[in-house]
């Protein structure tokens, strides 16, 4: 059941969390998914002239953290337990990334999930990554 609609994540995600902003925007907002979109700039490039992993990490984390709170509102601890990227084909440094993140699971204390990153434009992905987020007790939140 979906906890929190778009712009109430968005703001959520502008009081709590503004630092996130450098790793996408919020887009889309459903029942245990999102869709966020990092404006490809200078500052996201590594030597060589693709995306850096880093930046390509934060945008698929800020996905899941959206996706989860979809399901289980507005917790601002929970926090990130594992992150498992797997990048598979060089990004486009001039096209914005597009970051789908579902949730696969989400229980009373662990939520996991996994997101799709993709150049603009392209129908494979560039990253593909699993999370696990702790939740924390009702109390803590």
């Amino acid at each position: 059941m979906q906890v929190m609609q778009l712009e109430e994540m968005q703001q959520f995600l502008l009081d709590h969390f503004p630092q996130g902003e450098q790793y996408g925007k919020l887009e889309e907002l459903g029942d245990g998914w999102s869709l966020m979109r990092l404006a490809v700039g200078d500052d996201h490039l590594r030597p060589g002239g693709t995306v850096s992993g880093p930046t390509m990490m934060g945008l698929a984390d800020v996905a899941v953290y959206a996706a989860l709170l979809s399901r289980i509102g507005p917790v601002a601890l929970a926090v990130t337990t594992n992150l498992n990227i797997n990048f598979l084909r060089k990004p486009k440094p001039n096209a914005d990334l597009l970051a789908r993140a579902e949730m696969l699971k989400v229980g009373k204390r662990l939520g996991v999930g996994e997101v799709a990153v993709y150049s603009e434009g392209d129908e494979d992905p560039v990253a593909h990554a699993t999370m696990t987020y702790a939740i924390p007790d009702k109390g803590a939140a």
